[in-house]
């Protein structure tokens, strides 16, 4: 079916009269003017720490095989960043995206890391694709460059991201945010009480300078994101495929789990995921129609922790509830089967 600019219309007005549209296409639904709104994917930038836990892959593979978005740069960050994008760079020339640039980070490491037995040898100068040396300034530019605003997604810590707004702050003027980060009202594993996200804890001062840049934000907080998990037959089909991109998931699934400290012991490779935090910030950045979205006054504090303060705080579109957890795993699964 081809989608015209009145078709993209009617579906937007569909999906925003009934929730499911996040605020950046629900804005574009009613402006006409706003460049590529109609008929467009969305463009894309990964920003992430991929190579520590498994589920930065399993989100990668989400963001390309869903056809609503258009990858158009991939970051590491949080430091070690060439072993995180030698990782990047052989996923996505297995997968056939090495059309995709790789940009490296800051502090351009290469020590081992968890998932390093699978990358074995693979060299970034092996990527037949293009590898931006300076991520940052790559990210700068594919935001300027863009004629559409771009989804910055990102689904780890976030020096990077504090780096291109310290460099450039223009780009926050043709960008929106969208990240897995914080605990509003609940914790890890759905505890009852908030926690300091990974994410958060991890850099505060960052993810202080994103709530500071005057662009749109979106998160989705462990309330929403540190529930999901694949099992039952769901994870079966994902298990027992034979297609090559869900092989390397699982593959890499099975390499890494020994390694990991922060799994819980007897976690079974062959009957359930981990938690897959970054799915759901994938999910965020495009209908959004399985969760509960609130607006709340976010404020980060120095000790990792994202607390409302009506009184400082920065209006933040926050995944707060499910609306439909299963259907969620359901689209995830066949999403990943393609």
């Amino acid at each position: 079916m081809t989608v015209t600019r009145r078709s993209f219309l009617k579906t937007s007005l569909a999906l925003l009269a009934g929730g499911a549209l996040p605020p950046y296409l629900a804005r574009a639904a009613g402006n006409q003017s706003l460049p590529g709104a109609y008929g467009s994917r969305i463009p894309v930038i990964l920003d992430s720490d991929i190579g520590d836990d498994i589920d930065d892959t399993w989100a990668l593979l989400m963001l390309l095989r869903s056809p609503q978005f258009d990858v158009k740069l991939v970051v590491s960050d949080f430091g070690n960043a060439i072993y995180r994008c030698r990782l990047f760079a052989k996923l996505l020339e297995l997968t056939g995206n090495a059309h995709i640039p790789v940009g490296v980070g800051l502090e351009p490491d290469d020590e081992a890391g968890l998932q390093s037995e699978w990358i074995g040898d693979y060299r970034l100068e092996d990527y037949p694709g293009k590898v931006c040396r300076d991520g940052v300034q790559a990210l700068i530019d594919t935001i300027g460059q863009s004629p559409d605003p771009v989804t910055l997604l990102c689904i780890g810590p976030v020096p990077n991201i504090a780096e291109a707004l310290r460099r450039d702050p223009s780009i926050a003027h043709n960008a929106r945010f969208v990240g897995m980060h914080g605990s509003i009202y609940r914790g890890y594993d759905g505890a009852p009480a908030p926690a300091a996200e990974w994410n958060v804890k991890s850099n505060p001062a960052a993810l202080q300078q994103v709530f500071a840049a005057p662009w749109d934000c979106t998160i989705t907080p462990l309330d929403t994101c540190g529930i999901v998990t694949v099992s039952g037959d769901n994870y079966q089909r994902i298990y027992r495929s034979e297609d090559p991109w869900l092989k390397a998931l699982v593959e890499n699934y099975r390499l890494w789990l020994p390694l990991a400290p922060f799994i819980k012991p007897g976690t079974d490779p062959g009957r359930i995921s981990t938690t897959l935090f970054d799915t759901v910030a994938v999910h965020a950045a495009g209908s959004q129609e399985f969760l509960v979205m609130e607006d709340l006054p976010l404020r980060v504090t120095d000790d990792g922790y994202t607390v409302v303060d009506s009184r400082n705080g920065r209006n933040v579109h926050c995944a707060t509830k499910w609306r439909d957890i299963q259907a969620f795993e359901d689209r995830l699964t066949d999403t990943l089967l393609g």
